[in-house]
């Protein structure tokens, strides 16, 4: 896979943090590469905030991660959907992600793979391939949403590309309490999905559609 004719890349994170966990070191190889970047996150996921935490926390924190990966503020999209209730907000999630279809027009677009059980993840992953079925698709992974995951395409990265992952996920102090959230689980699945394309560190993806 080359990148040759793709110039513009659009990234679906039902929550704001999802492309970070699944494609963070990705993002920052396209934004080194010189492509241009969206972000639509989809939720401030105020239910899930531990007590005491402000509302708008995750956007802020979305804001400082996309700086570290290279993402322009002004490529962040947020929606205000009710964390855990996408399922109930199909329709309007559809029609949001018809207006990025033809506001961006993207080469490609990394959402949700078609096997991630969470509700909200499952609910951006239907209407995106619906939005965007003339696109170039790859579902990201998120080992913890997962039962099985079709990991048929790899993105080779470099340590550099991880650590600005890892960097870019410390801006989620929120988010600290997750058993995920942790520095040698990201470097070891970078590094296993590495080995698999014998690369030094990779990301995987479901290839969902592809156009040559």
């Amino acid at each position: 896979m080359d990148f040759q004719n793709i110039e513009r890349v659009l990234v679906l994170a039902p929550h704001p943090d999802d492309g970070e966990f699944s494609s963070g070191g990705t993002i920052k190889r396209f934004t080194n590469l010189g492509l241009e970047v969206h972000y639509a996150a989809f939720s401030p996921c105020i239910k899930s905030l531990p007590e005491g935490t402000p509302e708008d926390a995750l956007w802020k924190e979305l804001a400082s991660a996309a700086k570290i990966l290279g993402i322009p503020s002004a490529n962040i999209i947020t929606f205000n959907y009710p964390v855990r209730d996408f399922p109930e907000h199909r329709q309007a999630i559809l029609e949001d992600l018809i207006k990025l279809k033809r506001k961006l027009n993207p080469d490609l677009v990394l959402l949700p793979n078609s096997q991630d059980i969470h509700q909200d993840h499952h609910t951006i992953y239907e209407e995106g391939l619906r939005a965007f079925k003339h696109s170039r698709m790859l579902g990201y992974e998120l080992p913890w949403n997962n039962l099985n995951f079709t990991n048929n395409c790899h993105i080779r990265l470099e340590r550099e590309h991880i650590q600005a992952k890892m960097e870019a996920l410390k801006c989620y102090a929120s988010q600290n309490f997750r058993n995920y959230m942790d520095p040698e689980y990201f470097f070891g699945l970078a590094k296993t999905r590495g080995i698999q394309v014998n690369a030094n560190y990779a990301e995987a993806f479901e290839l969902i559609r592809w156009i040559i």
